[in-house]
């Protein structure tokens, strides 16, 4: 499978490009936060790193899908990385020449975000223009292999690297950045003509009522974001890899990247072996194990089992990311398909940024080892309610209903 989607020449510019962009924002995750506890050591100082990328999430993200529905995704895309790696160039030369403060690190990081909420929901939206909808599942599973290679790769090799300066970090994710922007140039443009919308107000909510109004993709969105918002940690790993393990940048990298080993794992194994029935049930069952890996690793004074906590943590989290993936693209006409990505995208970030604030902010109230378990607890409260409030995304037996296919 792997092997015949590669001699797609679109297909394959589009994953070169997801592995190049995510590998450096990962490892972007890995140097500011190290930075920003080496400068501040203060557990809310990481939050509001999470939250400086989250603002201009939340307030772009729907013009971005506006934008993904209306102009050439490519180009959006490029532009996007082309912003990227000129903010961490800044950050390079800052780090080098010793004038970064928490101040410049937050203006990277809500530089970034900006940049994100329009990269995200348009790359999400590009895909289905690429590949038939038949395979869009399994491609959706071998583009996730490309973001969890990623996430492996880049936490460990950010903290390798770091020990020999944040510059340095900083400096390989410029040329990532540089040569992602160079694999969607080299995307062909699609053959299909999307019927444009007339930019308004109107228009540019049409994503939330779609979305409202299917109760499946609501019900899929939602628990993403109440589960990675309450249950999780990520924002607080480098207190757990210095304070709590004992373990310098590269524990952190490692700690970063293991969720990334579950969830590439996963992402091989769905791309061969298709999800099949009961759909619904499987991706509330992920999300269950996904908070209960989250309270052993709050529990764990072990580097080996916090380790394994975070693979299994990440392999259960990408049962669900295939799910609502393929939900969101199958579900929605290719006309809406940027909106609604970029309402799943506001979600996405709300939960991964806003959840980093989240931590911050109940750490430095209850301590940060109780602060995860009691975020794991939560997980698997709205696990339960979920499957109350949401019975047709419970009942949901298969992903293609061949409706907009």
């Amino acid at each position: 499978m792997f092997k015949e989607a590669m001699a797609d020449k679109a297909f394959r510019n589009f994953w070169f490009c997801q592995i190049q962009s995510m590998s450096a924002y990962q490892m972007l995750n890995v140097a500011i936060g190290w930075q920003m506890y080496d400068i501040t050591g203060s557990a809310l100082s990481l939050g509001l790193v999470g939250l400086a990328q989250f603002i201009p999430q939340l307030l772009l993200t729907l013009v971005a899908g506006q934008a993904a529905d209306h102009f050439d995704r490519r180009l959006i895309a490029r532009a996007c990385q082309m912003i990227e790696c000129a903010m961490t160039a800044v950050l390079a030369a800052g780090s080098i020449f010793h004038f970064t403060d928490q101040h410049l690190l937050y203006l990277g990081a809500f530089v970034l975000g900006a940049a994100r909420a329009f990269e995200m929901p348009t790359l999400q939206a590009l895909l289905p223009e690429l590949v038939e909808p038949g395979k869009l599942p399994r491609m959706l599973a071998l583009t996730a292999s490309a973001r969890q290679s990623a996430f492996i790769l880049g936490p460990a090799l950010g903290g390798v690297l770091y020990m020999a300066g944040a510059g340095a970090v900083y400096a390989l994710c410029c040329a990532l950045f540089a040569m992602a922007a160079k694999a969607v140039w080299g995307i062909p443009k699609p053959a299909t003509v999307r019927r444009r919308e007339p930019v308004s107000i109107d228009s540019v909510l049409g994503g939330i009522r779609y979305v409202r109004n299917k109760p499946e993709l609501l019900g899929a969105i939602s628990l993403d974001l109440f589960s990675v918002l309450l249950g999780g940690a990520t924002a607080l790993l480098p207190i757990f890899a210095r304070d709590i393990l004992g373990a310098g940048p590269w524990g952190l990298g490692i700690l970063r990247g293991a969720p990334g080993i579950g969830a590439l794992a996963m992402s091989l194994w769905l791309a061969h072996s298709p999800l099949g029935g009961k759909v619904g049930l499987k991706m509330f069952g992920a999300v269950a194990m996904f908070g209960l890996a989250t309270i052993v690793f709050g529990f764990s004074r072990s580097f080996p089992l916090s380790l394994a906590a975070l693979i299994v943590l990440g392999a259960s989290d990408m049962i669900s990311v295939v799910i609502r993936s393929s939900l969101v693209q199958l579900e929605t006409p290719d006309e809406m398909r940027g909106r609604v990505s970029a309402v799943n995208s506001v979600f996405i970030g709300t939960s991964n940024q806003l959840g980093e604030f989240e931590s911050g902010v109940t750490a430095a109230w209850f301590g940060t080892a109780p602060s995860v378990v009691i975020g794991g607890m939560a997980t698997l409260l709205v696990v339960a309610l979920w499957m109350k409030l949401f019975p047709a995304l419970t009942n949901r037996d298969r992903l293609a209903t061949g409706r907009h296919a």
